[in-house]
C-alpha cells in the first residue's frame, strides 16, 4: 500500500469510526396514537437527554402496522395491543413485551352511528364496520360478534387505520367502528356506544397496550431498556398523583394532545378511560412477574381465540418466554439505589 492509499485508508476509517460508534447508541420506536402519559417525554426529548441515544420516533396507524414493521427489522421497540402482541409472538418473532403502556379497560369502544339503524352488536349484520386489524379492538369486536351469535362473515369487517375511520365516518361511509382516542371522542358525539373493551374484560378477555422490544436488540442495551422502563414509569407515577392538574390548557396535556394528533379538550377524559399500573405492579404477577404472568395468560387466550377466527396459523406451546420483567426490576433496582 502506498502511502497516499494509506491515508486515504486512515481517513475513511477516521470517519466510519464516529458513525459506527454512533449507530449502537440509536433506536427506532414505533408509537401509535393512544393517550399515554410518557407522550410528553416524547415531546420534550426528554429520554433522549436522559438515555444520551437517538431516537428515531415514527408513528403508526395501528399495532398491525408495527409489528411488520419490528419482522423486517425497521423498528426495534414498538408499542402495539395484546392482540397485535399475541399474533407476533405466535409467529415466532424474536420479541417480548416489557412494559405494560396501560390496561385499556374502557378507553376502546364499539360505537354505532347516528342513522345507521344499529341498536346492539346483533344488529351489525350487513352493516359496515370499520377497525384497524389485528389489533385489539379487531379482537374485541369478533368476541363480541361470537358472543351475540353474528358470524363475522355476515359483516362488513373493514380494515381502516383510525385516521381513515375518522374520515369515513366523517362522511358517512361506515356504520360502526370499534376504536380508540382521539377517533373515539370524535366518534361518540355523533354515534352510541353498544360495548367497551372494559365490558369484555369482565367477561374474561382483558386487553392491554404494551411495548415490545426485538429481543437481541434489548439485550446489547440493557442499560437503556432499565432507563426506558423508568422513565415511563415516572412519567405514569407524576400523572397518577396529578392527575387534576392535567387539564386542556396544561403543557403536558398539549405535548400529549401534539405527538397523538388528539383535541388537547379530549385528552384528560381519554387519559382517564384507560389504568398505567405501577412499576410494583408491573413486576407482579398480575402483569410481568414470572411464568404464570398475567399477560402471559393473556396473550395465551388472545392467540387461542385468533386461531379460533382463522386470524393466525399457529399457536405458541409457551407464550411466557415473550413476556419479560426483568427491565421493570432493573427500573426498580436502580430507584433504590
Amino acid at each position: 500500500m502506498d502511502r497516499r492509499t494509506m491515508i486515504a485508508a486512515l481517513f475513511a476509517a477516521s470517519l466510519a469510526a464516529p458513525g459506527a460508534l454512533a449507530q449502537t447508541k440509536e433506536v427506532t420506536f414505533a408509537h401509535q396514537d393512544m393517550l399515554d402519559p410518557y407522550r410528553a417525554m416524547i415531546d420534550s426529548g426528554e429520554i433522549e437527554k436522559a438515555t444520551g441515544y437517538k431516537i428515531n420516533w415514527r408513528k403508526f396507524g395501528g399495532g398491525g402496522d408495527v409489528i411488520r414493521a419490528m419482522a423486517s427489522g425497521d423498528v426495534q421497540i414498538g408499542e402495539v395491543g395484546s392482540s397485535p402482541a399475541a399474533a407476533a409472538a405466535s409467529q415466532g418473532m424474536n420479541v417480548e413485551v416489557f412494559w405494560i403502556l396501560d390496561d385499556i379497560a374502557d378507553a376502546e369502544q364499539l360505537v354505532a352511528r347516528n342513522g345507521s339503524g344499529v341498536n346492539s352488536v346483533k344488529d351489525l349484520k350487513g352493516k359496515k364496520v370499520a377497525v384497524p386489524y389485528v389489533s385489539t379492538s379487531h379482537y374485541q369486536l369478533l368476541y363480541a360478534l361470537e358472543k351475540d351469535g353474528v358470524n363475522p362473515r355476515e359483516v362488513q369487517i373493514l380494515n381502516m387505520r383510525p385516521p381513515e375511520i375518522a374520515a369515513a365516518w366523517e362522511r358517512g361511509d361506515i356504520d360502526a367502528t370499534f376504536i380508540w382516542d382521539p377517533v373515539l371522542s370524535r366518534v361518540k358525539g355523533n354515534g352510541k356506544v353498544l360495548i367497551s373493551a372494559g365490558q369484555i374484560a369482565k367477561e374474561g378477555r382483558p386487553t392491554f397496550d404494551a411495548v415490545m422490544v426485538d429481543k437481541a436488540w434489548a439485550e446489547k442495551n440493557n442499560d437503556f431498556m432499565a432507563k426506558l422502563v423508568a422513565l415511563m414509569a415516572k412519567a405514569d407515577s407524576e400523572y397518577r398523583a396529578e392527575k387534576a392538574k392535567w387539564t386542556a390548557d396544561s403543557p403536558q396535556v398539549r405535548a400529549v394532545a401534539k405527538i397523538s394528533g388528539a383535541d388537547p379538550k379530549d385528552v384528560p377524559a381519554g387519559m382517564a378511560a384507560y389504568r398505567f399500573p405501577t412499576l410494583q405492579e408491573q413486576a407482579s404477577p398480575e402483569w410481568l412477574g414470572g411464568k404464570e404472568s398475567g399477560a402471559a395468560k393473556a396473550l395465551a387466550e388472545t392467540a387461542k381465540f385468533l386461531k379460533e377466527q382463522g386470524r393466525i396459523t399457529d399457536v405458541a406451546p409457551d407464550y411466557s418466554r415473550f413476556v419479560t420483567d426483568e427491565y421493570v426490576k432493573a427500573a426498580m433496582k436502580d430507584n433504590k439505589s
